[in-house]
C-alpha cells in the first residue's frame, strides 16, 4: 500500500500490514457504512440510558476507586473533560509519529466495532487526524498497561479537544494550531466519550505491531547474513539437511534450514572444502537453524496474539446495543500483549547474541585461513576488531532490556487496579531490542563481507552472492583501516529497508519473509 491507497476500516478486520501501511506508509482511512451504523446504534444506547438516569460506570460515576461516587447528570461533560486532562500525565520523550499513528489506527478500528458509544463525529475526527497528518504528541512513559494505556491515550485525546500538542508537517505545535492548519475543528466530549477514548490497549498494540513486522524483516536478514558468515568461515552446511531437522520438527527450525540451503545453493566456496576433514563447527554456526528458528516460532505466536488484539474492543464499560446493556469487564488489561512481547524480545536477544558470536569467530579464524581481525596488515591495522566490540555492547544492553516486563506489577488507583501488565513497557523494550539487533547484524555483515573477500575468486551461493553484490555496492571493500561507523549505518539501512534480504530472496528463489 502507498499514500495514494485508501483502507476501509470496519472494526472487524485489521491485518498488521494494514496498520503499518497507514501508520508509516500514509495510506488513508475510511469508515465502512456498516461500522457507522453500529457506532450510531451504540451512541443511541448511551444517550437513552443516560436520559433514563441509569447508573453507568464512568458515565454517571467516578473512576477507579471512585467508581461508587455518583456524578450529577449536569456534570457529565465536565466529568469527561476532567478525566482526559487529569490522566494526561505522561513523561519522557515523545513516541515516534509512526507509533502514535499505529495507536490511532487501532483506536479508530476498535471504536468502529460499535461497542464503545462515541459519537460519529468523534470517530470521523480521529480518522481525519490520520488522513491529514495531525499526530498528537504522546510522552513515551506513564502507562502501566491496565486500564490499558490511560496516560498516552489521554494525551492523544487532548488533541481531539484542541488541547495539548501535535506534530503537523514536521512542526511541533499546539493542538489547536495543528488542527487549524489541517482544516479541522476540535470536538466537545459527550457522556462516555472520554472514557472510551483513553481506555484500551491501542498504544502497546500499535508499538508491538510495528515492531513485530520489523522483527520478521530482521529474521530474514539474519538468515542471509548468517549464511554469508558460514560460507566465509568455511563452515559446513550439512546441519541444514532436511533429514536432521525432520527429527525435531519445530516449524521455525525447518524453515531456517530450508532458507540456508537455498541461499548457499551452488556455492563454489562451499564446494572448495567439502573434503577438508572438519566434521563440526562452533555452535554459533552449527545451531543457526535452531536459534533463528526458535525466534521465528516465537514471532509466529506473537503475530497470532497481535492479530487478535488488533480486532479487539478493549475499553470499558462495553455497550451491547442489541441488548440495551452496558457490561463492565477487563478487556483493557494488557497481559496478552505484554507476555507475547516479552517472549519474543528474549528470543530476538538470542538472535543478536549468536550473530555477535559469529562476528567474533570470523575475526579470530586464522586456522580457517583468515587473518586476525580480517586486517590486510595485522598489527599495523586493526581491521574490524572494534566492530565486534560494538556488537558485544549492543547484545549486553539488550540482555538488560530483555527482563520480562509483564512479571512486574505495582498496584494503582488506591488498590482498585491491583494487578497491572506493564504491557506498554514490554512493547517499548521489544522495539529497543530490535534497534540493537539491527546494529549487531550490521556489524556481522561487515565482518562477513570482509571475510568473503578473502575467498575470492570463488563465487558465493545463489542467495549469498546476490546479497554480497548489493551490500558491496553500498559498502566498499576493506583495503585498510577507516572509520567504520558509516559502514555500520549503511549496513543497517540495507537490513532495515529489506534490500539485502529481498536481493537474496529473488536470487535464491525462496520466501525468507515467511516466518515458518
Amino acid at each position: 500500500m502507498t499514500a495514494h491507497d485508501t483502507v476501509v476500516l470496519d472494526g472487524q478486520h485489521l491485518p498488521l500490514e494494514t496498520i503499518e501501511a497507514i501508520a508509516a506508509g500514509g495510506a488513508r482511512v475510511e469508515i465502512s457504512r456498516e461500522a457507522r451504523e453500529r457506532v450510531a446504534a451504540a451512541r443511541a444506547c448511551v444517550e437513552r440510558q443516560f436520559d433514563a438516569g441509569a447508573i453507568i460506570y464512568g458515565v454517571t460515576t467516578g473512576f477507579g476507586r471512585m467508581a461508587n461516587v455518583v456524578i450529577e447528570r449536569a456534570d457529565a461533560l465536565d466529568l469527561q473533560r476532567n478525566l482526559v486532562r487529569s490522566h494526561a500525565a505522561g513523561t519522557g520523550e515523545p513516541l515516534s509519529e509512526a507509533h502514535v499513528r499505529a495507536a490511532g489506527v487501532l483506536r479508530v478500528s476498535s471504536l468502529a466495532a460499535g461497542h464503545s458509544g462515541v459519537k460519529l463525529a468523534t470517530l470521523d475526527l480521529l480518522a481525519e487526524l490520520l488522513n491529514r497528518g495531525v499526530t498528537p504528541v504522546v510522552p513515551c512513559q506513564g502507562s502501566v498497561g491496565a486500564s490499558g494505556d490511560l496516560a498516552p491515550l489521554a494525551h492523544m485525546t487532548l488533541t481531539l479537544m484542541g488541547e495539548g500538542e501535535a506534530f503537523y508537517r514536521g512542526e511541533r505545535l499546539l493542538s489547536s494550531e495543528a488542527l487549524r492548519r489541517a482544516g479541522l475543528q476540535p470536538i466537545e466530549l459527550a457522556a462516555k466519550e472520554g472514557l472510551s477514548l483513553i481506555n484500551g490497549t491501542e498504544v502497546m498494540t500499535g508499538i508491538a505491531a510495528l515492531a513485530l513486522l520489523r522483527a520478521e524483516r530482521l529474521l530474514a536478514a539474519a538468515d542471509v547474513i548468517g549464511a554469508i558468515s558460514l560460507e566465509a568461515f568455511l563452515g559446513t552446511d550439512a546441519v541444514f539437511d532436511r533429514r536432521i531437522n525432520a527429527l525435531r520438527p519445530h516449524p521455525g527450525q525447518a524453515k531456517v534450514a530450508d532458507n540456508l540451503r537455498a541461499l548457499l545453493h551452488d556455492s563454489e566456496i562451499m564446494r572448495s572444502h567439502r573434503d577438508c576433514g572438519r566434521v563440526q563447527d562452533p555452535y554459533s554456526f552449527r545451531c543457526i537453524s535452531v536459534v533463528h528458528g526458535a525466534a521465528r516460532d516465537s514471532a509466529a505466536h506473537t503475530r497470532s496474539v497481535l492479530e487478535i488484539e488488533a480486532i479487539s474492543v478493549t475499553d470499558n464499560p462495553l455497550i451491547f446495543p442489541e441488548d440495551d446493556e452496558f457490561l463492565t469487564g477487563a478487556n483493557f488489561h494488557g497481559q496478552p500483549v505484554g507476555v507475547a512481547c516479552d517472549s519474543l524480545k528474549a528470543a530476538m536477544v538470542g538472535v543478536a547474541s549468536i550473530s555477535e558470536r559469529r562476528s567474533y569467530l570470523l575475526l579470530n579464524a586464522e586456522e580457517r585461513g583468515l587473518p586476525l581481525f580480517l586486517s590486510r596488515r595485522p598489527g599495523l591495522e586493526s581491521g574490524l576488531m572494534i566492530a565486534q566490540y560494538t556488537a558485544a555492547a549492543l547484545v549486553s544492553e539488550s540482555k538488560g532490556l530483555a527482563f520480562p516486563s509483564s512479571v512486574d506489577s505495582i498496584p494503582t488507583s488506591a488498590g482498585q487496579e491491583d494487578h497491572v501488565s506493564m504491557g506498554t513497557i514490554a512493547a517499548r523494550t521489544f522495539d529497543r531490542i530490535l534497534d540493537n539487533l539491527e546494529g549487531a547484524l550490521a556489524c556481522e555483515l561487515l565482518c562477513a563481507l570482509a571475510a568473503t573477500d578473502f575467498r575470492r575468486p570463488l563465487r558465493s551461493g545463489a542467495g549469498t552472492q546476490a546479497a554480497y553484490d548489493i551490500a558491496r555496492a553500498r559498502i566498499a571493500p576493506l583495503s585498510g583501516d577507516r572509520v567504520h561507523a558509516p559502514d555500520i549505518v549503511a549496513g543497517r539501512e540495507l537490513i532495515a529497508s529489506a534490500a539485502l534480504a529481498d536481493a537474496a530472496e529473488r536470487a535464491a528463489g525462496c520466501d525468507l519473509r515467511r516466518v515458518t
